[in-house]
């Protein structure tokens, strides 16, 4: 069913889009466009991935998403299905879905910017008009987290807590986009669920360490804000408090931070944003400190089906300095389930409920990706 299927990647030399192509690569009879502003280097990842003799065909294209002609472009090139990764996402409007769902493509997007995600619904109607599925937020935030949380979401009668971080390695790859989206929000408020109350939270503030396991240690934290705060009090009804953060394993960097923060909240920045690359350049230079070891924890809280207090820890590892590819195996797996046929789903949604945590278990295979759980009562 997959054989001729064209699948674009926007963004497809980057960070987290060459490792997406590099995760399809193995799809016979499917194209794989590697797309971006820079074609010498869409040129570069072709001819790499052609020399390898795998099974799907690569094309390399110019396209840029802010060219006026970006839609048009689209249609020529005629993809079924589009990959977004081409963030940060912060401040994009929905050119992009917009124009896959005028020329028929499904789409899917790496985003983890709040109102892009969570306001996606936006286009449903006209996505169901054409028969094609959008998809935002493919990535480690609400893609995976979300299916996590479905997954032990059984054992309890009720949640009121879900409480989640995720720690990167220093030595493990980054984007600057990835970089600009972080500082975009930094010491900014925004809105969290805590003890069934709405309250402000500020990002990179209310910093603390966090224990992981054996392999990671106990990583430093900050608030983060996240689609996840919005969407889990609507999906987990019972929920009373979530709480997401993040954080630079180097205490100069992650304090570097939290004091950015601080700065921004009293008014004296307005948006660090546009510090993006002297930060960006800087934190290169401490890539040979630290680890490249990173990992992803969930606490659920709550209580079981006998009305004991349970408390469920679920926590991933990526080690070897494969942590950026744990962002993009939500858009590789719904890109195969659209190719197969097993999602026939339109419409425009969050990346909410759409796969399983086997499914991600099964294309996590072979990374040095490992999780384990452990739940305590009372």
């Amino acid at each position: 069913m997959q054989h001729g299927k064209r699948v674009l990647v926007l963004g497809g030399y980057g960070n987290f889009g060459k490792r997406i192509v590099e995760s399809l690569a193995n799809l016979d009879g499917v194209k794989l466009i590697i797309a971006g502003r820079d074609i010498s280097r869409a040129s570069i990842l072709r001819d790499e991935l052609v020399r390898k003799a795998l099974s799907a065909t690569f094309e390399a294209v110019a396209l840029d998403i802010f060219d006026p002609e970006f839609e048009h472009q689209l249609k020529q090139i005629a993809p079924n299905i589009v990959i977004h990764t081409g963030g940060p996402f912060q401040g994009q409007n929905y050119r992009v879905p917009q124009a896959c769902i005028s020329v028929g493509s499904h789409y899917i997007d790496l985003a983890d910017d709040r109102r892009f995600v969570c306001d996606i619904h936006k286009l449903n109607a006209d996505a169901i008009r054409n028969h094609v599925l959008v998809i935002s937020g493919a990535s480690s935030v609400p893609g995976l987290s979300s299916s996590v949380v479905d997954h032990f979401a059984p054992q309890f009668s009720r949640i009121d807590e879900i409480d989640f971080a995720i720690a990167p390695g220093n030595k493990a790859e980054r984007g600057e986009a990835t970089v600009r989206g972080i500082l975009s929000y930094t010491g900014h408020a925004f809105k969290v669920l805590r003890h069934n109350e709405w309250v402000d939270a500020y990002g990179w503030l209310s910093p603390r360490t966090l224990f992981f396991d054996k392999e990671i240690g106990k990583r430093f934290l900050a608030d983060i804000d996240i689609p996840d705060l919005e969407l889990f009090p609507q999906r987990y009804p019972s929920v009373k408090t979530v709480r997401f953060q993040a954080g630079l394993e180097l205490p100069i960097l992650h304090y570097g931070m939290v004091f950015m923060a601080y700065v921004a909240k009293l008014g004296l920045i307005k948006n660090w944003a546009s510090f993006t690359k002297p930060i960006f350049k800087a934190s290169e230079l401490l890539m040979p400190f630290g680890t490249d070891i990173g990992g992803m924890q969930i606490n659920l809280r709550g209580a079981n089906q006998d009305g004991q207090r349970l408390h469920v820890k679920w926590v991933l590892g990526a080690k070897d300095g494969i942590g950026p590819y744990i962002p993009t195996l939500s858009a590789t797996i719904l890109t195969k389930k659209l190719l197969s046929g097993e999602l026939s789903l339109s419409g425009a949604m969050p990346c909410l409920g759409l796969y399983t945590l086997h499914d991600f278990d099964d294309e996590a295979k072979g990374l040095g990706i490992y999780h384990h759980m452990e739940q305590r009562l009372g």
